[in-house]
């Protein structure tokens, strides 16, 4: 067996044990099955599926084609604000007194994340990851963190998962420890994922409407979501979509890309235009403000790019407005922008080919992404309560 460098992921549901034992079993099948499908549905290329253990999806990912430490960070925190979206939908259509179905809501999510070696072993169905680091993943599932930091629902990255992700400045990281025999004391980073949810229901949403869409272009890309997205946020291939000669990023709002961030992109020999992010949504759209390029003050637009899933692949599309400001500036502004339709066309074509022929250069025999059919799950999900 090849060793190799990746990435490892466990997605393990909160709660799993007792829910079992206190709750019938037929019911709580069929909710946990439901849960496992939403888990397994959220895990994605870059990763691969190495198999489920009842309450858990455990996966990875190769070093040298795997996303950046924002884009997996964001990724994690989407199937997280998914997972307590569909907890709280059943918690609200569920009309059955069984005590199954009364305590969905006492159910949640953690994650565990490490970096370092390791083999793949066919066994069966599924990949059977070894090495020492993936027994010491598997040691971290038995933690003191939610009594050390009165936590339910949280990431957990092992040092290593950290530096290598890019993430050792990441706003809301706890440091923690833990001590186990053979392997002395393990540092650990805590992210908190209950802000992550109550973020996400309170945040507004700054769209385009249809009444202030000026042009728009589109292009579909056969890549998923979270893969454009990743490529999106990259200086490096975001200047091919707007044009630029260069682009940097001003993170104002903190470690990561996201509201307030500015993307400062120099066009030519001239000065930079700065596009001010307004709207921060992870693998579905950003929208950003900037100054229109015309002698006349005070005048801006808003770009949206959203991402929409298509079959395997993804349609991104761009939306521009029409100007804001002075009367003569609007008009101004929004004849310029609409004679620049097919430029804009050319743009999202020429983004589309080019992360297209990256991401195969990067993946040229990349594995197949596991699947695992519903039948797959309802066994894994009998074999757990069966053993319970």
């Amino acid at each position: 067996m090849a060793v190799q460098q990746g990435y490892f992921l466990i997605a393990d549901i909160t709660g799993y044990t007792q829910y079992l034992s206190e709750t019938e079993l037929d019911h709580a099948q069929s909710i946990l099955s439901s849960l496992l499908n939403l888990l397994i549905q959220h895990t994605r290329p870059p990763l691969i599926i190495s198999r489920l253990a009842g309450d858990a999806v455990i996966s990875y990912g190769l070093e040298g084609n795997f996303i950046q430490g924002q884009t997996f960070a964001e990724s994690i925190e989407d199937t997280y604000v998914s997972f307590r979206r569909m907890v709280e939908l059943m918690v609200r259509n569920t009309t059955c007194p069984c005590k199954a179905c009364r305590n969905i809501g006492s159910l949640d999510l953690k994650f565990f994340v490490h970096y370092g070696a390791f083999a793949v072993q066919k066994l069966d169905a599924h990949d059977e990851l070894v090495g020492s680091d993936v027994n010491l993943l598997h040691r971290l599932l038995k933690n003191n963190v939610s009594q050390a930091l009165g936590l339910k629902a949280y990431t957990l990255y092992t040092d290593a998962a950290i530096h290598r992700l890019g993430l050792d400045h990441l706003g809301g990281l706890v440091r923690h420890e833990e001590a186990y025999e053979h392997l002395g004391t393990v540092t650990v980073w805590i992210a908190d994922m209950h802000p992550v949810w109550e973020r996400k229901k309170r945040q507004a949403q700054i769209t385009v409407t249809p009444d202030n869409e000026l042009i728009r272009a589109a292009a579909d890309i056969s890549l998923r979501q979270e893969l454009v997205w990743d490529y999106l946020i990259q200086p490096q291939h975001f200047n091919v979509l707007v044009n630029a000669r260069k682009i940097e990023i001003d993170k104002r709002a903190g470690d990561r890309i996201s509201t307030g961030s500015v993307f400062q992109c120099y066009h030519g020999t001239g000065g930079a235009q700065p596009l001010t992010v307004i709207e921060w949504q992870p693998f579905e759209r950003v929208v950003t403000e900037f100054p229109m390029p015309i002698p006349i003050k005070g005048v801006s637009a808003m770009s949206e790019l959203r991402l929409e899933p298509v079959g395997t692949g993804t349609r991104l599309v761009q939306i521009m407005s029409k100007s804001r400001g002075p009367l003569l500036g609007r008009l101004l502004g929004d004849r310029m922008f609409r004679k620049l339709k097919p430029k804009l066309d050319d743009d999202m074509l020429r983004f589309k080919a080019h992360i297209e022929a990256d991401w195969a250069a990067l993946n040229p025999t990349a594995p197949t992404q596991t699947v695992i059919d519903e039948a797959r799950i309802l066994a894994a999900a009998r074999e757990s309560l069966v053993s319970a």
